[in-house]
């Protein structure tokens, strides 16, 4: 429990002793491109993800988008960051068996009366094409499409229903660029 009189240091701890005892090993930040270093706001958060990576024994990981020129790692902060972190660069999934994978899992997660099993495996090209590769893309175009079907009645997802389902901004440009 954290008390009225607590500290910022205080509740860090607080946090950290919860975490330790849930055995937590893993903390993902998402949206890190988010953080902007020259704000007072951006430096108490940079602060307070130094100090719980100081006092976790836990993996941390961030995840962005062009974190290495949005200033993420520049200043004193920056370096700072940049001085705890491996960076990865990420890319869309290739089409191959890890895709035709993904696909199958999603389409496993589907909970409509009358969908029809395989449809979206068997889709997996125009799948890939249709969002350049990625998992963002694919998940919004298949949960669109299934809300879509539930929406209508219809109850399954299919290619006609998939053409008619807009993707997001990114993934259509990237498909225009290919075509």
């Amino acid at each position: 429990p954290v008390k009225a009189r607590f500290n910022t240091t205080d509740i860090a701890d607080a946090v950290c002793q919860v975490l330790i005892e849930a055995r937590c090993d893993l903390v993902l930040v998402d949206e890190i491109h988010n953080l902007n270093l020259a704000t007072a706001a951006g430096e108490d958060m940079s602060d307070h993800l130094k100090y719980f990576t100081e006092h976790l024994p836990a993996t941390f990981v961030y995840a962005g988008i062009n974190v290495e020129r949005n200033g993420l790692f520049t200043g004193v902060r920056g370096k700072q960051i940049a001085g705890r972190c491996v960076l990865i660069k990420t890319a869309p999934f290739p089409y191959q068996a890890e895709w035709k994978s993904l696909i199958a899992t999603l389409e496993g997660a589907l909970r409509l009366h009358r969908h029809e099993p395989g449809t979206l495996t068997r889709l997996d090209r125009y799948l890939h094409k249709r969002t350049g590769g990625m998992i963002g893309s694919l998940s919004h175009l298949v949960r669109a499409a299934a809300l879509t079907a539930i929406d209508t009645g219809a109850e399954a997802i299919t290619r006609d229903l998939l053409d008619s389902t807009p993707v997001d901004y990114a993934a259509e440009s990237d498909s225009q660029d290919a075509a």
